[in-house]
């Protein structure tokens, strides 16, 4: 088996409330490889919203270490974790955050813009996924002209624009209705089998049966990592997420 690309060791992080300490990790260590697909789940104050901070260099640990690649991102200061985040890191949010005065393929564009790609290559890229997620033919219009659906479509199609080592999704279903959840699934079920490595952070459980892996969290700890055989297919590719 290959090197693992995430990395969490002792992981540990606290908090300073005032007088009280709040241990929101406490000693979280486990590996990812290229192409698996994780849930993270646990009650409310689990500590998800911690580990998917420190997963997506929004944050340090105040202990441990945190392997991103071969790269150590535990101790890197603010401008080094934004320059990870851009250029190692897809993230699609619950809100989809999208900049409304953009058209699709504008906002597609955006993480190849911070990367100073050429514009006409950005251009050519971001069509191009738009396709992969079926809004080949929305790219003119604006976030707004759009249903919830296909702005996580969008937000998708952004998140694979810098061809992320790891795609961070943060309860990318929250806000849309069962259909549209269903084929937000779908895609990102597509995208695992074509080889991209997905983190995903759900409360709910029938969502998290599409990982091949579930973690669970309780009180800052892992209480569970339970991995599922009957989700593995021998036809998946190899991942092509290599930088």
């Amino acid at each position: 088996m290959s090197a693992p690309i995430v990395q969490f060791q002792d992981v540990r992080k606290t908090y300073q409330m005032g007088l009280v300490t709040v241990e929101a990790l406490r000693g979280v260590s486990f590996d990812i490889h290229a192409g698996d697909y994780i849930s993270i789940m646990g009650p409310s104050g689990c500590g998800k919203s911690t580990m998917l901070n420190l997963l997506g260099c929004l944050d340090r640990p105040t202990s441990g270490q945190y392997l991103l690649g071969e790269e150590d991102v535990s101790q890197m200061d603010d401008d080094a974790l934004s320059a990870i985040r851009g250029a190692r890191l897809g993230f699609v949010f619950q809100s989809y955050n999208l900049i409304q005065q953009l058209t699709v393929v504008e906002n597609i564009e955006i993480p190849l813009y911070y990367q100073n790609h050429p514009e006409h290559e950005s251009r050519d890229v971001a069509r191009k996924l738009a396709a992969r997620v079926g809004l080949e033919h929305r790219l003119d219009h604006k976030p707004f002209e759009l249903s919830g659906g296909q702005q996580q479509r969008v937000a998708i199609a952004r998140a694979l624009a810098n061809n992320p080592l790891v795609i961070l999704a943060d309860e990318p279903t929250g806000n849309l209705d069962s259909n549209s959840g269903v084929e937000i699934l779908q895609l990102f079920d597509e995208l695992n089998a074509q080889g991209k490595t997905i983190i995903l952070v759900t409360h709910d459980a029938i969502i998290s049966q599409h990982a091949r892996r579930a973690i669970r969290l309780r009180d800052g700890q892992i209480e569970s990592d339970v991995r599922s055989e009957s989700r593995e297919s021998p036809e998946r590719k190899e991942p092509d997420n290599e930088k």
